[in-house]
């Protein structure tokens, strides 16, 4: 018995239903598409216990006698990648972010620099919340760069690796979209992973704009909540 509430009979059926005047070929491809996509909700369901066998403390070894495979094996299909589920303007603000750290001439992406890329994202909910609070650009930004450490000597080239509260802030993002319920990380978690980011400059920076976490929080469950009401309503 299946343990779940489908069948090969369910999906032909409803495919035939959904597509009453297609060939047989053009039935071919429309179930192939289906096929992927059952395939990938499948690995998605893998991934979300994962992350939560994870989160409780179970090792790779044991996630894979779980799973049937190798530690290897489990660790290279179900570790996510570093930004995994980003918008594209979450991830451009991360490339913001590196470009403020070579302005500053800096050999780290600080929690400052990750502020600054999400302040250079116009379109992003979290330029919306930090104008909401602070009322211009320019006041986030000399508050940010007054709590900056000085600028380098000399620009660097290449890779420029996060610091170790830069990568917290960055997990705390994915972590405040799992606890929203959202199946994104937006520029809005990247702004609620920074304030969750411990003793960090931004951090420092957010609760002197006035934020709070829980509040902040909660403002980006409102306002995501009511953006998707407005979509669907469309």
């Amino acid at each position: 018995m299946s343990p779940l509430d489908i069948s090969l009979a369910d999906l032909i059926a409803r495919l035939d239903e959904e597509l009453p005047e297609a060939d047989e070929l053009s039935r071919i491809s429309e179930a192939r598409l289906r096929a992927q996509t059952l395939s990938d909700l499948g690995d998605q369901l893998i991934d979300h216990y994962v992350s939560k066998a994870k989160r409780t403390g179970a090792s790779w070894t044991q996630i894979g006698d779980a799973i049937g495979v190798s530690k290897q094996a489990a660790q290279q299909r179900h570790a996510p990648a570093p930004f995994e589920r980003f918008t594209n303007l979450n991830r451009h603000s991360i490339v913001l972010a590196q470009e403020a750290a070579r302005t500053y001439k800096h050999d780290f992406i600080g929690t400052g620099h990750l502020l600054l890329g999400l302040l250079g994202e116009p379109q992003g909910m979290a330029y919306e919340l930090l104008l909401a609070k602070a009322e211009s650009e320019q006041r986030v930004r000399d508050v940010i760069e007054e709590a900056m450490p000085p600028a380098g000597e000399k620009a660097l080239r290449g890779h420029i690796a996060f610091r170790p509260e830069s990568k917290e802030a960055i997990e705390q993002a994915r972590q405040a979209s799992v606890d929203l319920g959202h199946d994104w990380v937006g520029t809005e978690h990247m702004l609620l992973g920074l304030i969750r980011a411990g003793e960090s400059t931004a951090a420092q920076v957010l609760r002197g704009l006035g934020f709070t976490p829980d509040e902040l929080r909660e403002t980006v469950r409102t306002e995501v909540a009511e953006r998707l009401a407005a979509r669907d309503q469309q």
